[in-house]
């Protein structure tokens, strides 16, 4: 029982999908065995399914793909992702998005629009490295079913400022979809 408590406390705990927005990763009420230590020693790549609270007003954790990782360059055209220039290919995607995204001069684009920074979590230009890219310390982080994702594109970064909870891999329930997650 111990053994259980401390394997549970310090190296995995489990987190329920809560919506549709990782369609077809993962289903609402999928249940997720999420490592809660790898972002102790390391930093999210690009790909990882992370655990973490949102930058809103939110109490419940949010499960998405990272996109971006510090410095990347991140564009979305005709629903296909560029990541550094290149594009990404994404099986796990649900459907091309429908929205363009591009991180650029100091903000994210979406459709041409900045997002407003009094609503999202947009750096001050001074935390910049560059205004085309990634800034240190934040993530870009998109649902696999974009176009009804509540993420990055509509309340900006995810700031990994201890908000990061962990990383998603396995579903363990329903028994009929136990698999590992990549």
């Amino acid at each position: 029982m111990l053994v259980v408590l401390l394997v549970a406390t310090f190296l995995v705990r489990p987190f329920s999908v809560p919506s549709i927005s990782m369609i077809p990763t993962l289903r609402v009420e999928d249940s997720v065995l999420v490592d809660v230590a790898a972002y102790r020693f390391a930093r999210p790549r690009a790909g990882d399914l992370a655990v973490f609270m949102a930058p809103l007003a939110s109490r419940v954790p949010f499960i998405k793909r990272i996109i971006g990782i510090p410095g990347d360059s991140i564009r979305i055209t005709d629903g296909v992702l560029y990541r550094n220039g290149v594009a990404v290919h994404e099986p796990y995607v649900n459907e091309p998005t429908a929205y363009d995204l591009d991180i650029a001069r100091d903000d994210i684009y979406v459709n041409d629009v900045a997002l407003d920074p009094t609503n999202a979590d947009i750096p001050p230009k001074r935390m910049w490295q560059a205004p085309n890219r990634v800034p240190a310390g934040f993530y870009l982080v998109l649902g696999d079913n974009r176009n009804y994702s509540d993420d990055s594109h509509v309340w900006g970064f995810a700031p990994f400022d201890g908000r990061f909870i962990g990383k998603a891999i396995m579903v363990i329930w329903p028994p009929s979809d136990i698999r590992i997650l990549r």
